[in-house]
């Protein structure tokens, strides 16, 4: 059985400014995949290598799979589609497979777009993978298909979707295949190293109405801090990685674990920095901690601040106050740690005083970095579908975070861009001749020099938040910017979107997320059911430290 993986060649002038990141999603269906005793797996990362048409075509010609299989999240869907057409035509006895994010939900509609796709795997894929691929192997497809949990198939023009497959419930068995990928380009730009994304936990405890996570992953479940690190110090010798983010939305939650982590990581002696994504209210909760999460690696937080006007809190259903976010970003700095904050804009309330405000704000908190992204509810969230016709855009390709989907009442697309774009140049301008040159020395100033280095060759190269494809040369041109949206996409019909999900918690509404309030706080901390002694030691040790440090 040949198998060949492909990444869709999709760019959006988002995150990939600070570097190429690798696909996880590749690593950990590889390793299932030959720990089932499927090994000859080809992976071709279109992205990465800006792998073209032709060049693909040529590479599945070359390879003759058995099974083409590609991942999507909503902006790269129509790529992904492409890329299995391809597929197809190329090797037209091969068996076509998409999975990811989007397609899970949005099955019905892509198997109408693209009736090439032979299946969907529906979730979470290492387990549903290995069922597939075997069915193919002993000739069992398509006859069984209907055998196989968390797929979707087109057959005698209806769209069939058999039972939802259980999650992977021992996530520690899981290995990834880090070997699959070619690091060659996977660097990170600030730091000029290799760079992964291994993940410590799948879901979340709380089920946000804007957000997929919880409805993907259903169930939270946490790996064994050891069995991360062993991954970390394996990607580390076996292929020079200097820096990795946790994938985990946010790896705080369970802070026993975390702590645990942090001291393998210790324990070890790895020497290395890392970055996450988190909750304002976790690290307020764990301001003792911070000094030995830094002695840990951890260099760079990205707060999920949201919006500096309490009004744009409120509406994400945010328990945290402007003044916490102030708060938690001075606790982080005072640390040693890079601080990035959030800022969603682009609600359909936006104005030109708002987005001023979320400057000011930037300015008064003082963060190290700070990212205005664009609003974009995904289409198979709960939120999507109780904003209704205020959604006008449903080419999902510009669902970026860097392309206005919602128009604000006050304001066109075009100027919208531009005043976040003049948030962008006032910030990082104070912060390159006034800022980094001057934040200290070791790895944090290192670190933010790095930073702007990154940003400064994504604006160069006319690739940061895509301005080079829209046409954006400043303020003159606001008015002639060109989105160029696909208006012959449609909006999929309610009854085509998988909206609830089989998971161990009842269905979120908006009423239940404004009760959860969750990534942004929680009225609740996720804890584990044990003694917080161990904590208490670490925290009275990391004061002791601080204190001594303080006097001295």
């Amino acid at each position: 059985m040949r198998i060949l993986f492909i990444h869709p060649n999709y760019h959006s002038g988002g995150a990939e400014i600070a570097g190429n990141w690798p696909p996880a999603w590749v690593a950990y269906l590889s390793g299932a995949l030959k720990k089932a005793g499927y090994s000859d797996i080809k992976f071709i990362d279109a992205m990465t290598f800006d792998v073209g048409d032709d060049a693909l075509r040529e590479a599945i010609v070359d390879y003759d799979p058995d099974v083409v299989g590609a991942t999507s999240i909503t902006p790269s869907i129509y790529k992904a589609q492409q890329a299995l057409k391809l597929a197809k035509e190329a090797a037209p006895r091969a068996i076509t497979v998409l999975g990811g994010v989007h397609a899970t939900f949005m099955y019905r509609q892509v198997l109408a777009e693209a009736p090439w796709i032979d299946a969907i795997v529906r979730g979470e894929g290492e387990e549903i993978i290995v069922n597939l691929i075997r069915a193919i192997d002993e000739k069992r497809w398509p006859a069984e298909r209907e055998t196989i949990k968390g797929l979707a198939y087109a057959q005698d023009g209806k769209v069939v979707a058999t039972a939802a497959a259980p999650t992977v419930k021992n996530i520690d068995d899981i290995v990834a295949d880090w070997g699959i990928l070619n690091w060659e380009k996977y660097n990170y730009i600030p730091l000029g190293v290799k760079v992964a994304i291994p993940n410590m936990a799948r879901g979340c405890p709380f089920t946000c109405s804007f957000c997929s996570q919880w409805k993907f992953w259903r169930d939270y479940r946490i790996r064994d801090p050891k069995k991360v690190v062993d991954e970390i110090e394996t990607l580390m010798r076996d292929h020079g990685v200097g820096f990795f983010i946790l994938a985990d939305e946010e790896p705080t939650i369970n802070k026993k674990k975390f702590v645990a982590f942090c001291q393998e990581l210790i324990d070890r002696k790895l020497d290395i920095l890392w970055g996450i994504n988190t909750r304002v209210t976790d690290i307020l909760r764990d301001e003792a901690l911070l000094p030995f999460y830094r002695k840990a690696g951890l260099i760079h937080v990205s707060l999920g601040t949201e919006a500096a006007a309490q009004l744009k809190l409120d509406l994400f259903n945010k328990e945290t106050t402007v003044a916490q976010n102030k708060r938690a970003v001075e606790l982080l700095r005072n640390a040693g740690i890079v601080v990035e904050a959030q800022f969603i804009v682009g609600l359909e309330n936006e104005t030109a005083e708002t987005l001023e405000e979320t400057y000011r704000m930037a300015q008064d908190w003082k963060p190290d970095l700070a990212n205005w992204s664009m609003y974009t509810p995904w289409p198979f969230s709960d939120l999507f579908k109780e904003l209704g016709d205020k959604v006008e855009i449903f080419d999902y390709e510009k669902y970026n975070f860097v392309t206005p989907i919602i128009k604000p009442q006050a304001m066109d697309r075009g100027e919208l861009l531009d005043r976040v774009m003049n948030n962008y140049r006032r910030f990082y301008m104070k912060k390159a001749l006034f800022s980094y040159p001057w934040a200290g020395s070791g790895q944090r100033r290192r670190y933010l020099l790095g930073c702007l280095k990154a940003f400064l060759k994504a604006g160069f190269e006319r690739k940061f938040y895509d301005l080079g494809k829209v046409d954006y040369w400043g303020p003159q041109s606001r008015k002639k910017v060109k989105f160029d949206f696909d208006t012959t996409r449609q909006r999929a019909a309610d009854e085509d979107v998988e909206w609830q999900v089989t998971h161990n918690r009842p269905a979120s509404t908006m009423h239940e997320a404004a009760q959860a309030m969750a990534c942004g706080g929680s009225k609740q901390q996720f804890e584990e059911a044990l003694s917080e002694a161990p904590l208490d030691a670490v925290i009275a040790q990391e004061s002791a430290k601080a204190h001594e440090h303080r006097v001295h």
